[in-house]
């Protein structure tokens, strides 16, 4: 009987942690709908101009703006990318033609060494 219990208690605190869980994530989208909203609104009040200098319209306002987030999003997955190939040492293909053209630079320098040196034996 008491492992009964225990199991019945195990369960009804995993349930109450799900649910909590999901409030929290309820509220969260509340949260972001709210700003959202709000964002919105500020975006429908704005008067923006064209190049004529006539008033933007609302579907005009929210493509200008799409493109401005699209370019803000391209510029942090960069920076993403970025700091991943250097967590990670991915040398990039600039990185790799430098490290070729010191490997071809001391190649050539060896080579020449290599002359001098069976010159001055041949002495």
């Amino acid at each position: 009987m008491k492992t009964k219990t225990i199991l019945e208690w195990l369960t009804l605190s995993s349930s109450i942690y799900f649910l909590a869980k999901d409030t929290q994530l309820l509220d969260r989208i509340k949260e972001l709908s709210e700003k959202g909203k709000d964002e919105i609104n500020k975006i429908v009040s704005e008067s923006q101009l064209d190049e004529n200098g006539n008033e933007l319209e609302f579907v005009d306002k929210l493509i200008l703006k799409t493109h401005e987030l699209k370019e803000e999003l391209d510029d942090k997955i960069e920076e993403l990318v970025i700091k991943f190939y250097k967590k990670i040492n991915v040398a990039h293909l600039d990185e790799i033609k430098a490290l070729n053209e010191k490997l071809e630079k001391s190649d050539s320098a060896i080579a020449l060494l290599e002359a001098r040196l069976n010159r001055l034996e041949v002495k």
